[in-house]
């Protein structure tokens, strides 16, 4: 199955659906973002715009440099040449913590969850840099309501919950960080096709009540169910750049992606 031909899809890859206005600019852009490895190139020319209340999918095969792209952003990894801005902000280079106080927040894949420590305890964990006691009990009690199963199993150490879940508890520790953009990196990686579904819906859902959300996912076909728009990363350049439904009709996405010749 092979994926789209970068010369081929060129001219697919400016993003015809979003202008920046000056009332309206991206909460979240890469611009021109190229990042490496030692002497490997990773990203190449990346440009990537969010803009508040979208969800934003990028897709691609492994080793394409999609978890590069989640590290750039949270300033795990210092571009060799380009921006991250948040709110029109450079925080290119900023440190990570810096960059989650400012509003970017992280289901990462497979969970990562502490595996010792009970539900409750890795919930707080997601409002570690916030002092707003009262905020924090208001959306301790609005993610309990977000994922009624959580609050049966509060006491109950997170390593020994299903994967669907743990993936409610990640997703809830970050959202604990009032973040202005949610970032995930592979929610269905390990889960059942019935708890994709669900792990879907939620996001969904989360997006419903305001949280702008950038998906990274191998998933093509459940991620462009719920996106607004879509990224495709090709051995760290953006090939493919549309809206969700225009990329589901897209011939080369049906080929390399969804499955379809």
């Amino acid at each position: 199955m092979r994926e789209p031909d970068a010369a081929a899809s060129e001219e697919q890859v400016a993003d015809p659906v979003q202008t920046e206005t000056p009332n309206q600019r991206p909460v979240l852009e890469m611009a021109d973002v190229s990042t490496h490895y030692g002497l490997v190139s990773v990203l190449r020319n990346v440009n990537i715009q969010i803009y508040a209340g979208e969800i934003v999918c990028l897709l691609g095969g492994n080793a394409s440099g999609k978890t590069t792209t989640l590290k750039t952003i949270l300033g795990m990894v210092v571009p060799s040449e380009g921006q991250v801005r948040l709110d029109g902000e450079d925080v290119t280079g900023a440190s990570t913590s810096d960059v989650v106080a400012r509003g970017i927040s992280m289901v990462p894949e497979n969970r990562r969850l502490f595996g010792k420590m009970t539900v409750k305890e890795n919930l707080e964990l997601g409002a570690y840099q916030r002092h707003d006691k009262l905020g924090i009990r208001q959306d301790f009690d609005r993610i309990l309501v977000l994922f009624p199963r959580l609050k049966e199993r509060l006491s109950q150490k997170a390593g020994t919950l299903s994967g669907g879940e743990q993936q409610m508890v990640a997703m809830g520790r970050a959202l604990m960080a009032q973040p202005k953009v949610l970032l995930m990196d592979e929610p269905s990686m390990g889960l059942a096709p019935i708890l994709v579904e669900q792990v879907f819906n939620i996001i969904r859902e989360i997006n419903d009540l305001g949280t702008t959300i950038f998906v990274v996912e191998q998933n093509a076909n459940m991620a462009l169910s719920i996106a607004d728009r879509g990224y495709v990363l090709q051995t760290g350049q953006i090939v493919l750049s549309d809206t969700a439904q225009s990329l589901l009709a897209n011939p080369l996405m049906r080929e390399a992606y969804l499955g379809e010749l």
